[in-house]
């Protein structure tokens, strides 16, 4: 890496699972040692980047109800606020060395090639789809392309330095979340999953990711005139899935 203008690491254990002791114990190990192994390297380097990129997620928040947050914010509670923490400190080494580091705070990034959507679109494609638990919790999302462009972003921009959220300016709660989907390919949503058979099926897990309510703005992005293209949930959906969406009646009519 000598002579490198910018180093971007996103590296970590895939996040979705049970969180066995062995599961949280990856999870948080990956992150945490390896950007920490990696800015001690960097930082000496006798020509080091200018910049240094690191991951890091909206879990730093943890479960804030409807409160409005932003990157002022303070951490919160849990498992993946402890990891956010931990994954975050981590590139002070680099820090320290002078180089320009960012933690950039991913958002739920919303792709039809993967993610969450890739495991959400079977189910909501053929109307079996529903909010979880009440539907109030907040949502803050991102789509794929604005996430790509935020990345450049900030590797661009001098004075980004320190924590980026990387979410969408318009959080929605997962009743509206799971509407618009199911709207996308013209289905209802009326089936609920109820709060305790996630608890019950996924853990920890379920609860932190997919029960709690993180409502965050992209403040800084903003403030440094970052335009996102897909800032509309209803919007990026019908984009995803309009090819889908315009072939099912004849899919339908096959079948």
């Amino acid at each position: 890496l000598e002579g490198v203008d910018a180093v971007v690491h996103l590296a970590g254990e895939p996040i979705f699972g049970i969180w066995t002791a062995e599961k949280r114990k990856a999870i948080l190990s990956s992150r945490v040692e390896g950007t920490r192994f990696l800015s001690q390297r960097l930082a000496e380097l006798r020509k080091p980047p200018s910049v240094l990129i690191t991951a890091s997620a909206i879990g730093f928040y943890g479960d804030r109800g409807e409160e409005k947050l932003d990157e002022k914010s303070p951490s919160g509670d849990g498992f993946l606020a402890d990891v956010c923490r931990q994954w975050e400190a981590a590139a002070q080494p680099a820090a320290d060395a002078g180089i320009r580091c960012a933690q950039t705070r991913f958002g739920l990034v919303l792709t039809p090639y993967g993610g969450l959507l890739q495991k959400l679109v079977p189910v909501f494609r053929v109307g079996l789809g529903g909010r979880l638990g009440s539907g109030r919790a907040f949502m803050s999302w991102i789509a794929l392309g604005d996430l790509l462009r935020a990345l450049a972003h900030v590797l661009n921009v001098d004075d980004l330095a320190g924590a980026v959220n990387l979410v969408s300016p318009n959080p929605v709660s997962n009743r509206d979340f799971t509407r618009s989907l199911a709207s996308a390919f013209h289905r209802p949503a009326l089936l609920p999953v109820p709060s305790p058979l996630i608890r019950l099926a996924l853990g920890q897990m379920g609860e932190e990711m997919l029960l709690s309510s993180t409502r965050v703005y992209p403040s800084r992005l903003l403030a440094s005139d970052f335009e996102f293209q897909g800032s509309k949930l209803q919007q990026v959906f019908t984009s995803f899935f309009q090819t889908d969406t315009e072939a099912m009646p004849g899919r339908m009519r096959d079948a």
